[in-house]
């Protein structure tokens, strides 16, 4: 199964512009791009959700 931008979006209640953003840096989950369209495989999502995205915020406090 994959998410769209506007899936994920709506699942972490964040913008589409910001996991944009992400994927020009190549941070937050890894994603496809099929035929022009991008897709979050939901292992790659999960994964990302078991790290813990504040674990940046808390590296980020420290310096």
């Amino acid at each position: 199964m994959h998410l769209t931008p506007q899936q994920l979006a709506a699942r972490w209640q964040i913008s589409e512009k910001t996991l944009e953003r992400w994927r020009r840096r190549g941070t937050g989950p890894r994603f496809l791009r099929v035929v022009g369209r991008v897709l979050y495989p939901l292992e790659a999502v999960q994964a990302c959700e078991a790290q813990g995205l504040v674990a940046r915020t808390h590296q980020e406090a420290r310096s």
